[in-house]
């Protein structure tokens, strides 16, 4: 993959959009040319990930306890070639605070053909085992977005 960056986009990235960052990672493997990271759209710099989120990454091999919470930018929206939402508001949301960025906005249950909703939930302040089904909606949806992201090339 040439010069791809995908940008995974929730609100206050620490939950869904880190797990989705670390899952797409790990799914295009360590000789990926494309470029993955997350933000938020009301975030500040720097908040660690959720304590559950972190957890349940951790049940899957993957370890996001580093991740920092990063603001949607102008600076992020420009360097993207694919921005991936959570939720069909996270794109209103984009579109509206980035009007030339509607082109690459993408709601990340479009890469799951299964997908029994539209939106990624928010699990903050719910309990791991929302944690994991969140994690696992977002888990379904990497082959698909993996497949999208090799026709780019």
């Amino acid at each position: 993959m040439k010069n791809n960056h995908v940008v995974f986009v929730c609100t206050g990235n620490i939950c869904r959009s880190p797990m989705a960052e670390y899952m797409l990672r790990e799914s295009l493997g360590e000789h990926s040319n494309c470029q993955v990271s997350s933000a938020g759209v009301m975030t500040g710099f720097g908040a660690p990930a959720s304590t559950l989120g972190v957890h349940v990454m951790s049940e899957i091999g993957l370890d996001a306890s580093q991740h920092r919470s990063m603001p949607l930018t102008d600076e992020v929206v420009d360097r993207a070639s694919v921005i991936v939402v959570m939720t069909q508001g996270h794109a209103d949301q984009v579109e509206q605070m980035f009007p030339h960025a509607k082109e690459k906005i993408f709601l990340l249950s479009s890469f799951d053909d299964n997908a029994q909703y539209k939106d990624v939930a928010d699990p903050i302040g719910s309990t791991v085992e929302v944690y994991r089904s969140v994690r696992d909606q977002i888990s379904n949806a990497m082959p698909g977005l993996v497949s999208f992201l090799k026709e780019l090339e």
